[in-house]
């Protein structure tokens, strides 16, 4: 479960951001502390919902858990970076999946950035305005 939100700089540059993640208690909880940052959010709970999400909402940033019902992380990551190339949304991989390998094939997927469930929300929110951010 994510820890308890702490004192964060707050971004002027507001987010779209898609939490895509099968634990709605960790998604609701992230798309609060996002959302009381003044990003839009939106939440969806598999991973074969992602591209169409992501054609209709056309998130600055995907936050993407790896084992998700439908279709993992992996091959929804892959398959945006095919789809949207340079212009795909900044995936960052958020799991519990946290072996040398793991990290290997998010990498290779295409993910930019790769955090491990139990994280720091303060971290992640710190993470979000350095990002380099693809709106289409």
């Amino acid at each position: 479960m994510i820890a308890a939100h702490q004192t964060s700089p707050v971004s002027s540059r507001r987010l779209r951001v898609l939490i895509a993640d099968d634990e709605r208690d960790e998604v609701a909880t992230l798309a609060a502390l996002l959302s009381e940052e003044g990003h839009q959010v939106r939440e969806i709970y598999r991973g074969d919902a992602v591209a169409d999400h992501v054609r209709d909402f056309a998130p600055h940033i995907v936050l993407l858990d790896i084992g998700m019902p439908g279709m993992n992380g992996y091959l929804v990551a892959k398959s945006l970076r095919d789809e949207y190339g340079e212009k795909c949304p900044v995936l960052i991989a958020v799991t519990a999946w946290d072996k040398g390998t793991h990290r290997m094939y998010g990498k290779i997927a295409g993910f930019t950035k790769y955090l491990t469930k139990p994280y720091d929300p303060a971290a992640l929110l710190a993470l979000l305005p350095a990002l380099p951010s693809h709106a289409r």
